[in-house]
């Protein structure tokens, strides 16, 4: 049962109760107009108190329904039968007063909220607007500039800035008792939310949040959508505003970029431990520790003790321990400055921590987490030291390429190494791609998806390659982005129709940001096993032997001077040049849909290949880690959903014609091939 209701003397009480977020159904919207009817005849009530089972109100409505034609009763009939109800509505919102939650809210003529409460319309996020008068009675409720704070970017509000706003009407710590006694005078006499006056027009907040929307989501059409329906309520009275809500709403959800942002909604939603681990117990991570101190090391080590984890980082001398205290220490600076944290909240935390240059004390810890230098020789260093000092814990290797089968040979026990494979900067990116080598134990795997979840970042399960996934897929972007230079594309037009297509930043501004060096060390750790019949091009290895190296020393892809924008470096056509007059190539100008295809393509068809092979275990997988990891527009849904779109029997002849003039880089997929014969796409 969805719905429960219960008499307590002379208030009505409804539940919402369809865990684990009381996402909002047909179901849940059927029963709430039976309880209302049925509670509105029963002469002792003065009241009803509408909330949610367990710590949530309600996330919203069921997204899992855009797909189907809606069916009655629609939301904005539960809400039309909430504002004619004879009895008058209490909200009692507990945790999460989320889309569509918050549209009943919005309708109740009182709302009392407990501490935890976060009330907020975050619909643009799944590619649609409020469809149910969320556009039309926040702006009337709290103001023009406020709602549209919170519509066009999906924002939300605790309970205390809620009540600041207006938005509730009380803060109690039990929500459902303040709502049975609460004085019910005020609510009575004054207008329904949808009655109110419209708000003031405000021309500069709403010319500042199509700039902000333009910025932060760009190419999605939700946000100006919505924009334009807040804006509409200083103008238009409500019903006409609700109609155009409405149909917008309709409109947009069929989509594909709401169809996409849902993909990745879902994707994200089932990350989570797999049901083959369920019944191995984790290695307690109350003590972890943590072994290089650098950029990456230091970044884990603060998101751990921040989550809980009581955290040693070990060093290779004094000195590094030293350097290595201050990055953590710089980065608690940063998030007092933030207002993330206290100061004597966050001295003490790093207080907490021990920096040390052995490997003395540990064996009491659960866990440890290598993040040394990506070279073999150093791995093992660290990896045996602390198969001899930790003998009981789970080890991890944070590398970002190397093989952990073969780190794993190091141990006395393989089955207790895993890859962790953290994003820059670790304390920040979501995205952890958990690397089960061939002698992984579930103990092992599990523990990984438990430090996933402490840390509230996304798992996604990946096997043993040359880059893992996401890696992976980078490198086979970067050589079709090469060899689309040496055919004549500019790197300027490469980065311009990345960014046109949803990136925040395209191909060679990235590697001009991480520095030229980096792959480049790569790649010369690969040169031995490199095809001697496969296309390389040397343009990237001249830069870096020039010292070009991207931002680090002024020059890159693009040239940085301070105070100025970055400008294409001259110095780089003469290298594709040359580079393509080594190879016999004549290069001729290409279009942007031919470059923004190839690149496409060489992702769609890398993937294919992973899966075939195993790497990764489902389509979505791949999505959520170019989608999270390297930036792939989440509005596209990730390369395969979006290949799903293109259709397989176009993409098979597409990369069967490049194979046809290079079978060494551009050989097909096989999974590809069988998926076309089959008519099915990659996430059927």
């Amino acid at each position: 049962m969805t719905i429960k209701t219960e008499i307590r003397g002379h208030v009505g009480i409804i539940r919402m109760d369809r865990p684990p977020v009381n996402a909002i159904n047909h179901d849940i919207r059927a029963g709430l107009i039976a309880a209302l009817v049925a509670l509105a005849e029963k002469a002792s009530l003065d009241r009803i108190v509408l909330a949610g089972a367990d710590r949530i109100f309600a996330a919203g409505a069921d997204a899992g329904e855009f797909n189907a034609p809606p069916t009655d009763p629609t939301l904005p009939q539960v809400i039309a039968a909430i504002e004619a109800s004879p009895l008058p509505v209490v909200a009692a919102i507990r945790g999460a007063c989320l889309g569509g939650g918050l549209e009943l809210a919005l309708a109740c003529p009182w709302r009392i909220a407990d501490p935890s409460a976060q009330l907020g319309l975050p619909e643009v996020i799944l590619g649609v607007v409020p469809g149910s008068g969320g556009t039309q009675r926040l702006p009337r409720l709290i103001g023009l500039e406020m709602a549209l704070s919170m519509i066009s970017s999906g924002r939300s509000l605790s309970a205390a800035k809620a009540l600041d706003a207006g938005l509730v009407d009380a803060i109690a710590d039990d929500a459902v008792d303040a709502a049975c006694a609460a004085d019910l005078t005020e609510a009575l006499v004054r207008p329904a939310v949808r009655a109110m006056p419209a708000p003031g027009a405000a021309q500069a907040a709403v010319a500042d949040a199509r700039a902000l929307a333009g910025k932060k989501m760009r190419g999605q059409a939700a946000p100006l959508v919505a924009i334009s329906l807040v804006e509409m309520t200083a103008s238009t009275d409500f019903d006409t505003g609700l109609a155009a809500e409405r149909a917008q709403f309709l409109a947009l959800r069929s989509t594909p970029e709401c169809k996409a942002l849902r993909h990745v909604f879902f994707a994200e939603r089932a990350a989570r431990l797999p049901d083959s681990l369920k019944s191995a117990a984790p290695n307690s991570l109350e003590k972890v520790v943590v072994v290089g101190g650098g950029t990456m090391g230091a970044g884990i080590a603060y998101a751990l003790v921040q989550s809980g984890s009581s955290v040693t980082l070990v060093e290779r001398d004094d000195d590094a321990a030293t350097a290595a205290q201050s990055r953590v220490s710089g980065l608690f600076d940063a998030a007092v400055a933030r207002g993330l944290i206290q100061v004597d909240k966050a001295a003490a935390t790093l207080a907490g921590m021990r920096f040390q240059a052995s490997y003395d004390g540990l064996a009491d810890a659960g866990l440890a987490i290598e993040a040394a230098f990506e070279d073999m020789e150093v791995k093992k260093s660290v990896l045996t030291a602390l198969d001899t000092a930790m003998p009981d814990a789970v080890l991890a290797t944070n590398t970002s390429y190397l093989d952990v089968d073969v780190m794993a040979s190091w141990l006395a026990d393989p089955a207790r190494l895993v890859g962790l494979h953290f994003f820059s900067p670790a304390h920040i990116m979501k995205l952890l791609e958990i690397v089960r080598g061939k002698a992984s134990s579930d103990t092992a795997l599990a523990t990984g998806f438990a430090l996933a979840k402490q840390l509230r970042k996304l798992p996604v399960m990946v096997g043993v390659c040359d880059g893992f996934v996401g890696n992976r897929m980078l490198q086979r972007v970067r050589e079709a982005a090469e060899h689309l230079l040496l055919e004549g594309a500019e790197f300027t037009q490469v980065d311009r129709v990345m960014t046109d297509f949803g990136y925040a930043m395209g191909l060679y501004m990235t590697q001009d940001l991480s520095g030229l060096d980096i792959a480049w060390a790569n790649r010369k750790r690969q040169a031995d096993a490199r095809d001697p019949a496969r296309l390389y091009s040397r343009v990237q290895d001249e830069m870096c032997t020039a010292g070009r190296l991207g931002r680090k020393t002024g020059e890159g892809w693009y040239i940085y001077e301070k105070g100025a924008d970055p400008v294409p470096n001259p110095a780089v056509a003469p290298l594709v040049d040359a580079e393509a007059a080594r190879h016999g190539i004549t290069r001729q100008p290409m279009t942007d849909d031919a470059v923004l295809n190839r690149l496409l393509l060489a992702l769609i068809n890398e993937a294919a290949t992973l899966l075939g092979e195993g790497i990764a275990a489902k389509a979505a997988d791949v999505d959520l880690v170019l989608v999270h990891g390297y930036g792939f527009p989440r509005f596209r849904g990730g390369p395969l959903f979006h290949a799903d779109q293109i259709g397989m029997a176009v993409l098979l002849e597409q990369v069967k014609a490049l194979e046809a003039k290079d079978p060494i880089v551009w050989k097909v997929a096989p999974l590809i091939e069988r998926l076309a014969a089959e008519g099915r796409g990659f996430l059927d």
